[in-house]
């Protein structure tokens, strides 16, 4: 089998167009959509008219289906999360900020899968930033100060009960469903830069948000260094927006990324399913 797989002009990503994914896949299919995902950490399958099943079935091809900690699955559902917003919300865009998902997680997610059902006219894009590629092109001293350094993770800053889901009133407008716990205070030290699992490839692992602090660095010099790197990880160079149509389906590598969510659909209801994908044991 020889899929057609079109490199997008961007950091990443790459278009598979003629497959049809309501049909199983075979082995030899699945493991040149794999090495495509590995070496574009981005694949769009346009035009794919599958349901939750069909989803779930395409999702397994790649790993067992990890855990979504603080979003409730849709009715019916063990794996399927709707990332949603109505018309008439008010709350602030879920994910608008970089990050990388549940990197707090001892073990985060190898990747996502989000398929579009209700898209707007406008807005709504997802950017992506390639963290290989920013950490490729870091100044020499920043790549000195940087390895072998690990960073502290936690999701309280969004997910505790003090935290925004907690706590901004605006929350209960919210379609979403939202989960808010004190296990979002827990801690997961991982190294700031890391190799891919899979690949060997060097690169960042998340960003300043879900990462807190800079283990045995004191707290204002750690600060300063996220912030640093931050705004060197989502420079312009590294990052592809997309657009989204419905029907569209979009896998991402967790450990290769950052994303961000944009809003500009006031007033249009937004709806995709999402699974996410376990790292391999």
């Amino acid at each position: 089998m020889n899929l057609e797989i079109k490199k997008l002009d961007s950091p990443c990503g790459a278009i598979i167009e003629e497959i049809d994914l309501t049909q199983t896949l075979e082995f030899s299919e699945i493991n040149l959509i794999r090495k495509a995902w590995l070496d574009n950490h981005i694949l769009i399958f346009p035009n794919q008219k599958i349901n939750d099943d069909e989803l779930e079935r395409f999702s397994l091809c790649f790993g067992e289906f990890g855990e979504d900690p603080y979003i409730e699955p849709i009715e019916g559902r063990k794996h399927i999360c709707a990332i949603q917003r109505l018309a008439t919300e008010k709350a602030p865009i879920f994910a608008e900020s970089w990050h990388s998902d549940w990197s707090f997680m001892e073990v985060p997610p190898a990747g996502t899968c989000l398929y579009g059902i209700k898209i707007p006219p406008q807005g709504g894009a997802t950017s992506f930033a390639n963290q290989h590629l920013a950490y490729q092109k870091l100044p020499e001293h920043l790549k000195t100060e940087v390895n072998g350094k690990y960073a502290v993770h936690s999701a309280a800053a969004g997910y505790a009960p003090e935290g925004l889901f907690g706590m901004d009133e605006l929350e209960k407008d919210r379609s979403m469903r939202i989960i808010v716990s004190d296990n979002a205070r827990q801690i997961q030290i991982h190294p700031l830069v890391r190799r891919h699992p899979e690949t060997g490839e060097k690169g960042f692992f998340s960003c300043f948000g879900y990462i807190t602090g800079i283990k045995d660095m004191p707290a204002d010099e750690s600060k300063d260094l996220l912030l640093e790197l931050y705004q060197w990880q989502t420079r312009p160079e590294f990052t592809y927006q997309h657009d989204w149509k419905k029907d569209m389906l979009v896998l991402w590598d967790n450990r290769s990324l950052l994303h961000r969510a944009h809003g500009g659909y006031e007033g249009f209801d937004r709806l995709l399913h999402r699974t996410t994908i376990a790292e391999r044991k």
